[in-house]
């Protein structure tokens, strides 16, 4: 892995530009993560799932990306049938929480990108998670239908396997502002989470689907547009929500 001083500077990502540290781990085996930042999932030399499954170095699979102080774990196709392969190993579902344990302390924030289904990769994101889960959750009436077995999901989770495990944020997405249906969700969404609930909403807008065919994010393909302003007013108030991880001290900052 590169040092920091080795990352390529970007203009594209000015919130990055503050941590000293960001790791993605992609843990869907349909790899949306890891496409958006520009990464090939049938290209890599490793991945998650070499992580995972045959016990490689969580290091080793780290990629640095283009912008400033991001990284990625990236996922592969291979994590598709994952968890067959898991199932019989022991603690299966502390496997990410033990893979991350050695990188933890080299990034403010890791954010684990989950698969939509709730499996047992699922099970090992939300354990290894220790300062929470954030919840998107689309203004459609089905998402909160499903919104109710993940939180069931995670409340066992807490439960079980990780006491620290809290409700982050509730991110709302896909917002129409020109449906009822979109606005109702929003209401009972609030009402439900009203302090979990991000007053930011991810409004419905095209560049934002197309950035992923570019292998970009959406502030690199279309920084001006709705869903890149929408973006950007989130991170600067996840930033001002939630703490990150408590990095030791250098020699340097010793002294």
């Amino acid at each position: 892995m590169e040092s920091p001083r080795q990352r390529p500077r970007s203009i594209l990502a000015p919130i990055w530009l503050r941590l000293a540290g960001v790791l993605v781990v992609d843990v869907d085996p349909q790899c949306n993560a890891t496409t958006s930042l520009g990464v090939n999932p049938h290209a890599l030399e490793a991945s998650l799932y070499d992580v995972l499954v045959d016990g490689r170095p969580a290091a080793s699979a780290i990629l640095v990306t283009e912008w400033l102080n991001l990284e990625l774990l990236p996922s592969s196709t291979d994590l598709a049938g994952a968890d067959v392969e898991l199932a019989g190993m022991l603690a299966r579902e502390r496997l990410l929480s033990r893979a991350l344990a050695p990188v933890v302390s080299q990034y403010d924030y890791i954010f684990i990108d989950e698969p939509p289904s709730l499996g047992l990769l699922t099970i090992n994101g939300l354990t290894a998670a220790t300062h929470g889960v954030i919840i998107p959750v689309q203004c459609e009436y089905l998402a909160l239908e499903g919104l109710s077995l993940l939180l069931n999901t995670i409340r066992q989770v807490r439960e079980v396997l990780n006491d620290r495990l809290v409700i982050a944020g509730v991110l709302l997405t896909m917002y129409d502002s020109r449906t009822n249906l979109g606005q109702q969700v929003v209401n009972e969404v609030r009402q439900y989470f009203p302090q979990e609930a991000f007053a930011t909403i991810i409004p419905r807008n095209v560049r934002l689907s197309e950035a992923p065919s570019h292998g970009k994010t959406v502030l690199a393909y279309a920084p001006l547009s709705a869903g890149a302003v929408a973006y950007q007013a989130l991170a600067e108030e996840f930033i001002a929500r939630v703490e990150p991880t408590p990095r030791p001290l250098t020699e340097e900052q010793n002294v």
